[in-house]
């Protein structure tokens, strides 16, 4: 298999709500693609990222957003400094540092960094 993208669909149920905090809360610009009625798609680094209007309750399995950065510390202290609530920073000597959050419909997001090199390269 020879894949060349990755995209993460993630149901919200206001999405002009959700644009914006994702924007704020990822430093992004508009959403890059309208592909149908109330979904938008927004490039983070080398993936995608799609939101949907829809119905956001949990049917019991709960998927995760993992965000590799250089810095999972000051990306949690600009997150709290924009009054997104984020979960303490975990550390796991020698292999990541890590926190968690949730967007405003409860999807679950996590950013993390390597000590050992830059994220993207795991």
């Amino acid at each position: 298999m020879d894949v060349s993208s990755v995209t993460v669909g993630l149901p919200v149920s206001d999405l002009v709500r959700a644009i914006g905090w994702y924007e704020r809360a990822l430093e992004l610009g508009g959403p890059d693609l309208e592909p149908a009625d109330d979904v938008v798609e927004l490039q983070v680094g080398p993936s995608w990222l799609q939101l949907g209007q829809e119905p956001t309750a949990r049917s019991g399995a709960e998927v995760v957003v993992r965000l590799g950065v250089p810095d999972a510390a000051g990306e949690r202290e600009r997150l709290l400094g924009l009054g997104i609530a984020a979960g303490p920073l975990e550390h796991v000597e020698g292999v990541v540092d890590y926190f968690t959050f949730s967007d405003p419909d409860g999807n679950r997001l996590s950013i993390y960094s390597m000590p050992d090199g830059p994220a993207e390269a795991r």
